[in-house]
């Protein structure tokens, strides 16, 4: 199943994290805490950790960012935690990767698996999508009655 949204960022706040050992490299390393607000056939809210090597003069990084995610996915509600990074060298998105944690889904979303995508449009519009399958759903049905059968 594609599920499609969109989604804003309520706020972002940089993190004090001490690393045991420094290195300094030549792209700053940093972590946040986000939270965002999601709407469409993706309606609810996240916290997210974000880490990020970036460099601001050079517009060049990468990030990692986990988020918890309450709310609905399509029909279904519950909470479920997903991972996505990308590389920038400017306006463009490079060696994407995104993933539902498997083992995450709580209430009707327990069982979620699969992958998805976020993209920003020219208008600043930040669009997310998941491609996902939940245990025991095909195809957005609700799948056998197991509650039916010989003498029930």
């Amino acid at each position: 199943m594609r599920t499609e949204g969109t989604f804003t960022v309520i706020s972002f706040a940089p993190a004090a994290v001490e690393p045991s050992l420094e290195i300094v490299t030549a792209t700053p390393t940093g972590v946040a805490t986000m939270e965002k607000a999601f709407e469409g056939g993706i309606a609810g809210r996240s916290a997210t950790l974000f880490t990020s090597a970036y460099d601001q003069e050079r517009g060049a990084g990468t990030y990692v960012a986990l988020e918890s995610f309450e709310g609905r996915l399509g029909e279904f509600g519950g909470t479920f935690n997903f991972v996505h990074s990308a590389t920038t060298a400017g306006a463009d998105r490079s060696d994407e990767y995104f993933l539902i944690v498997p083992g995450s889904g709580t209430g009707e979303l327990v069982g979620v698996t699969g992958t998805g995508g976020i993209e920003i449009d020219a208008e600043g519009v930040h669009r997310i999508w998941f491609d996902y399958e939940i245990a025991g759903e095909i195809a957005g049905s609700q799948g056998p009655d197991v509650t039916a059968g010989p003498g029930r």
